[in-house]
């Protein structure tokens, strides 16, 4: 081991309750005095990510030519984890090349590690951050275990389309949400200080896909994007700025193009708003081949001018192309690359890894004995329980067909989604198994003990792991399963039908023209929904988006969405179909009722011409009610809830007060429930258009029966600020409503004047 890292470990080894406050002044002597010992070749090999075991097109080094790592030619390995593994490379890196610094092992540990959580999308619809908080702390204790030190998570684009397949990987369509959400997550990955952030217990976080990535035009995955920079500003950069203002270490450029201008070529977006508006001292790295891309974008003629393109906008660390290892060295020595441009970002880099304790001690992150201690434990699986419990929103529950009874009769499960392990785990996993997950049926037959349940899956299963056999399969119009489907439900006492998307077809890549039922589904819906006759139904939606279901809205009893939950998805879903827990969840986006409405959301602006059932010529469609089928933070539960008492601390304030809103919820059913309160603001007239509605908070409360609570909410003149007219924040005065209820278009509603 090289002398200055034994000395660092040194310093570095005190028990975490006695560690002092961060010492910048410390690590700034630190990486500069490596930065002083290291030739433009290890410099850019501190900013070259290579891909693990995946198989790679272009002439770039294989990750696994120990040789590279020798020479200094590697900074980080992408997706290599597992405690004996990084250890053997670590060991390379640090004791067999020539200044010794360490390797950053990052890789996608997007919802959990082993211990697989409900997608992004459906913890988001928790509406409860410090469980959203505590999954990402489980995420990183396993996989810090594992040897990652860095994470390509939390993926914060706001996502109004549901068209997008990516809307699975983040919190929705709404700012404040995203914008709390990020902030918990980035905590939970990091900890809560950069002293902390050396514990071995805690990852690097990465936000993404920096900017704008989410409002991909026809919600198709990788497409242009072109916003004003008001929209930008209002809408799709807040979450950033939370995460940077939570301490997240690492962002992750975008694939697309925004307003002409590629994300990973952006030096607006990451120089101007970024480093110099925001501050941020982080690192900046590409996403998989972006730099490369940016010839595919028009905007590089060659591979070395993309690679000078992306770091003179302050693109840091090259992911899997090579590009700035093998085509920048010239450009450096002719000086088309000024030294001081290389020196800072491999400054930035240095940083995280001093900060992760990679210097103190290279090896923290590589215990077997630790992996095996620290996976899959009994607590991480009652966590994943407890959370993927409150994401399950209920859309529907006519005559209160649930919860159901614990002596059904003979119970029909119908649906191949129900026995799918691997679909329970959602898209981005990368070390979940399927056989630790427990699927639907599974929960099903585990909750009710020698009770006569049978399946039929009514539908193709997927067979087969390949992207294109599951997607031929989810959209298989095949009708040959729906005969024995249905004579089941005849047969039956309960039907329970399991509806929606195969992993495959929600997450990256996946985006879908028509985002109904995929397949026969919707054909054996109604076939069995007709020979239900009035039996106890329930619907199951497992997906990864918003989905278009304006029939079974109509027709089915009671619709559970499930989402995919992870491990824990049977035992979850259980929980809730026999009322051993009460449905919390509220949906975190809009559920339109067809295709053509998207991209659909809550806080849209106002027109010109509102939408009118009394006037041919306002803005409606002819063919569908402009409506969505679910709004925004909908959601039902087993109780009911009143609000009253809406009450304002005052009729108006200056723009150096505080406005104290309150309001009086009472649980007016018989069980005990959970309930999401939510805060919306409306400007009534400012100098450019502003939303119908906007969160603006939210408090997820518990209530016994006939509990009475007051909520209160604290609003800020700051909490009303928008991109004006000269380019810039600003809080006007003028009028505001407030609402106050359970969802974005129900509540009570009061008035206050905002005053110079």
């Amino acid at each position: 081991m090289k002398r200055w890292i034994v000395l660092a470990f040194a310093i570095a080894a005190v028990p975490a309750a006695a560690q002092p406050a961060y010492d910048m002044q410390a690590e700034r002597a630190f990486v500069e005095q490596l930065l002083a010992r290291m030739t433009v070749e290890e410099k850019l090999g501190q900013l070259t990510q290579y891909p693990g075991e995946w198989t790679s097109t272009g002439p770039w080094v294989s990750p696994t030519n120990e040789g590279e790592i020798r020479a200094g030619r590697v900074g980080s390995f992408f997706n290599i984890f597992g405690a004996e593994t990084t250890k053997r490379l670590q060991r390379i890196a640090v004791e067999e090349s020539r200044l010794g610094i360490p390797i950053l092992f990052g890789a996608d540990v997007i919802h959990g590690h082993r211990t697989v959580f409900p997608v992004p999308l459906g913890e988001a619809a928790s509406w409860n951050l410090e469980a959203i908080e505590r999954g990402a702390r489980i995420a990183a204790v396993e996989a810090s275990a594992a040897g990652i030190q860095w994470t390509f998570a939390p993926m914060v684009d706001i996502a109004r389309d549901a068209r997008w397949g990516r809307i699975a990987e983040g919190a929705g369509e709404d700012t404040y949400l995203g914008s709390r959400i990020a902030e918990a997550r980035v905590r939970g990955f990091q900890g809560t200080t950069l002293a902390g952030l050396s514990a071995d217990s805690t990852v690097l976080a990465t936000a993404k896909h920096f900017a704008a990535y989410g409002a991909a035009e026809a919600g198709r995955e990788y497409n242009a994007t072109d916003i004003s920079e008001r929209t930008l500003r209002d809408v799709y950069l807040p979450p950033f700025q939370a995460a940077v203002d939570a301490s997240v270490q690492s962002l992750m450029s975008g694939f697309n193009d925004l307003g002409g201008v590629p994300a990973t070529a952006n030096h607006h977006l990451l120089t101007e708003i970024l480093r110099k508006e925001w501050g941020f001292g982080g690192f900046v790295v590409s996403d998989y081949t972006s730099i490369f891309e940016l010839m595919n974008h028009g905007i590089a003629a060659d591979s070395a001018e993309a690679g000078r393109r992306a770091m003179m906008a302050g693109v840091d660390m090259s992911m899997v192309d090579g590009i700035y290892m093998r085509n920048l060295p010239p450009l450096v020595a002719s000086g088309a690359l000024p030294m001081p441009v290389l020196d800072e970002a491999v400054r930035r880099v240095l940083r995280a890894k001093y900060r992760a304790g990679l210097f103190a001690d290279p090896y923290r992150y590589n215990d077997p004995v630790r992996e095996v201690e620290r996976t899959l434990t009994p607590a991480h699986r009652r966590a994943a329980r407890a959370i993927a419990t409150q994401s399950i929103v209920m859309l529907k529950n006519d005559g209160d067909v649930l919860p159901l009874s614990r002596t059904p009769g003979r119970v029909a499960v119908i649906g191949a989604l129900a026995s799918d392990s691997l679909s329970a785990l959602g898209s981005w996993v990368l070390s979940g198994r399927k056989e630790d997950a427990i699927p639907i049926l599974a929960g099903i037959r585990e909750a009710l003990p020698g009770a006569d349940v049978r399946f039929e899956p009514g539908y193709p299963p997927v067979v087969g792991g390949s992207f294109e056999q599951a997607v031929a399969a989810m959209l298989d119009t095949d009708t040959s399963g729906h005969d024995a489907a249905v004579a089941l439900a005849r047969s039956s006492d309960v039907i329970v039908l399991v509806l929606g998307e195969h992993r495959e077809l929600a997450g990256e890549a996946t985006s879908r023209a028509d985002i109904g039922l995929p397949g026969a589904q919707e054909t054996l819906a109604r076939r069995v929904i007709e020979a239900a006759g009035g039996k106890p139904l329930v619907v199951l939606l497992t997906n990864g988006r918003p989905l278009a279901i304006p029939y079974l809205a109509d027709a089915a009893p009671a619709i559970l969405v499930t989402w995919q939950l992870g491990v824990e998805m049977g035992h979850a879903v259980a929980d809730i179909l026999f009322g051993d827990a009460n449905p919390s969840g509220k949906l975190p986006v809009t559920f339109p009722r067809a295709t053509g409405q998207e991209p659909l959301y809550y806080n849209l602006k106002p027109t010109g011409r509102p939408p009118t059932t009394a006037h041919k010529y306002n803005s409606k469609y002819v063919d569908v009610d402009w409506t969505p089928l679910y709004p925004f933070g909908f959601g039902l539960s087993y109780t009911t809830f009143a609000y009253d008492r809406l009450a304002l601390s005052a009729p108006r304030i200056g723009l150096r007060d505080a406005l104290t809103v309150s309001v009086e919820v009472t649980n007016t059913g018989t069980r005990a429930g959970a309930e999401v309160v939510q805060l919306y603001v409306r400007d009534e007239a400012a100098s450019v258009t502003r939303p119908v509605r906007e969160l603006k908070g939210f408090q997820r409360i518990e209530l016994a029966p006939g509990e009475r609570r007051t909520v209160t909410f604290v609003l800020r003149p700051e909490d009303l600020r928008f991109w004006g007219l000269d380019d810039a924040w600003t809080v006007e005065p003028g009028w505001f409503t407030v609402y106050a209820g359970p969802s974005s278009v129900q509540g009570l509603e009061a008035r206050f004047e905002l005053t110079h």
